[in-house]
């Protein structure tokens, strides 16, 4: 993390909420203020008690002190509220920061970063941003203001004694400063054992079929042992050297007492300027100096700390995104919706091309299918229509305009895609439909859940259209969750479709059912089908194989069949595997 960071970081949340830190520094001044004013009364109160027959100073005094604690009290209270309010606003404006900037990252940063790993820093970064805040402002307004104010009294009262007790503060920094650089080491650690914490949590809840049925419960259970005491041995660790400062503290505080005791005795006693009181007043301001110093010298911990957090925060803001919408992008413009590929090449690593210099058409209002075995490049090419990924050469062009070159907005308005890896959101029914249009009318909903053989099935769960799915689904089928996936799609009513193994969970009463309905909702609109099942292809309008990144045949499935090529072979592979299963 670079400075500027961190001061971008401190600037920006002080700024941001202002209102909220000016009324607490206020208050943090008046806390200064009234700590130092009831180490100042002990000399009033001493000297005065002192003194026989003088009730009505006596009251006076009192009634002081009960002034001085209960504006002490109402400016802790006023503190605490509003640095609690500008810390959560902080935290809440910092997990949005980050999620606005994950949106705008493409599929390929999520390759490259485990969601276990961006979930660990977006909550450990926003609530470091927080406490970082947090311990600048309280140090600086209310520690340091106190400190000063009761050195202040200190000086005052006995200025020897104040120099005596005050030689131990480098101490106790320099102790400090070697602290501080093992705290960065081990939170570092610490941090990337709670991501593998997530990631198995993630991974038990995903793969919990898996485990069962293979019995890996054992390992399941050694694999989070292992993990939690690395994440215990860190955070013993951790604890250990923060409470070093302790002892540390406490030891230096118990010379620092012992000097002033010692050497009070011997200067200060017995001195004509000196008063009971005077001594008194001395002796409360240096214990009470005590707490605010322990907290700053616990600063510098506390901030290292949770600067360890707020660098991955940044490690993300600072992030280049991968996918960019261009300076000068235009809104795609209506058309017949025809998708050209040209020369067009792509790698997801450096060194391994996935297509190359690949040339395929799309007409607008037709069916056009790909095909081939799988690695071949089919899911690639679809990807690249909806840029989810940029070639590494070659354009793709919509109704001839590059798609780099438009907005991200009205290219994928124009775009609906059923994919195979169904995906739901925890919500609803009723609103995972209409995600893919969300002014969505409810009588349009239905039609389009009818049309994707889905109402039936909806309305017998228990409250229809309102019943909640559970995680991605998880409360339906298979089937089921397919069906309400390509209800979605049909929903949007889009120019594009494109359809990644549509049909690949549902049984062969439902297939039928739905290619109806597909049939139906492809008509005059630019369709890209991907499929292995060469049944559900055979009247698309053109097909394409695929075979290790390159078009080696095109045609209708009358003319790939009749020419005996790959798409032949593919044919009867397929149709005589059926057969021998028969």
């Amino acid at each position: 993390m670079k400075q500027n960071d961190l001061w971008k970081l401190l600037s920006s949340g002080v700024r941001e909420q202002s209102r909220y830190y000016v009324i607490a520094i206020i208050a943090m001044v008046v806390v200064a203020l009234t700590s130092a004013a009831t180490a100042w009364v002990m000399q009033s109160i001493i000297d005065t008690m002192a003194q026989p027959d003088n009730t009505a100073a006596v009251m006076g005094v009192a009634g002081l002190v009960i002034l001085i604690f209960t504006t002490k009290g109402i400016a802790n209270y006023v503190q605490s509220v509003f640095m609690s309010r500008a810390g959560n606003q902080i935290v809440a404006n910092q997990q949005l920061s980050v999620y606005r900037k994950l949106m705008r990252q493409g599929v390929a940063f999520y390759n490259l970063n485990e969601s276990s790993n961006l979930m660990m820093k977006i909550t450990t970064g926003a609530a470091s941003a927080r406490a970082l805040i947090e311990t600048f402002v309280s140090s600086l307004a209310r520690d340091a203001l106190t400190l000063v104010g009761l050195v202040a009294v200190m000086i005052y009262q006995q200025p020897l004694l104040s120099m005596v007790s005050l030689i131990f503060g480098p101490l106790a920094i320099l102790g400090i400063r070697l602290i501080v650089r093992k705290v960065r080491d081990i939170m570092e650690k610490q941090l990337e054992s709670s991501a593998e914490f997530i990631k198995a949590l993630q991974e038990t809840s995903r793969g919990i079929q898996v485990i069962k049925i293979f019995s890996l419960e054992d390992q399941m259970n050694a694999r989070m042992e292992r993990t939690v005491r690395e994440i215990q041995k860190r955070s013993n660790k951790s604890a250990r050297l923060e409470a070093i400062t302790s002892p540390l503290m406490e030891s230096l505080s118990g010379f620092a007492i012992a000097g002033v005791v010692a050497l009070s005795s011997v200067t200060v006693l017995g001195a004509e300027a000196t008063t009971p009181g005077k001594l008194m007043s001395f002796i409360t301001a240096l214990l009470m100096a005590y707490e605010p110093a322990k907290r700053l010298s616990r600063m510098r911990i506390s901030v290292e700390r949770n600067m360890v957090g707020v660098r991955m925060l940044f490690g993300i803001l600072n992030q280049p995104d991968m996918l960019t919408q261009s300076e000068n992008a235009t809104p795609l413009q209506s058309g017949p919706g025809k998708v050209v590929l040209d020369q067009v090449s792509f790698a997801y690593q450096d060194d391994r091309r996935v297509l190359r210099d690949v040339d395929l058409t799309f007409e607008g209002g037709k069916t056009t299918a790909l095909v081939g075995q799988s690695g071949s490049g089919k899911s690639t090419v679809m990807n690249l229509v909806m840029r989810m990924y940029d070639p590494v050469s070659g354009k793709v062009t919509i109704d001839g305009q590059d798609i780099s070159e438009v907005t991200f907005d009205t290219l994928r308005a124009r775009m609906s895609y059923v994919g195979q890896d169904t995906f739901l959101f925890g919500t609803t029914v009723m609103e995972n439909l209409r995600m893919s249009r969300p002014d969505a009318s409810y009588e349009e909903v239905i039609a389009a859940a009818k049309d994707a053989n889905a109402h039936e099935f909806i309305m017998e769960l228990a409250h229809g259209y309102h019943t909640e799915v559970g995680e991605n689904g998880g409360s339906l089928s298979g089937g089921q969750r397919q069906r309400l996936s390509i209800a979605r799609a049909m929903l949007r009513n889009a120019e594009i479709l494109l359809l990644d193994e549509a049909t690949s969970a549902l049984d062969a009463t439902s297939e039928a059912l739905i290619k109806e309905a597909l049939d139906r909702i492809t008509k005059d609109k630019t369709t890209i089908v991907i499929a292995h099942r060469l049944s559900t292809i055979l009247s698309a309008d053109q097909i394409y194989v695929l075979q290790d990144g390159h078009v080696v045949e095109g045609g209708s499935a009358d003319e790939l069949l009749a020419k005996g090529g790959a798409f032949k072979t593919l044919f009867d592979q397929q149709f005589s595997s059926r057969h021998q299963r028969k």
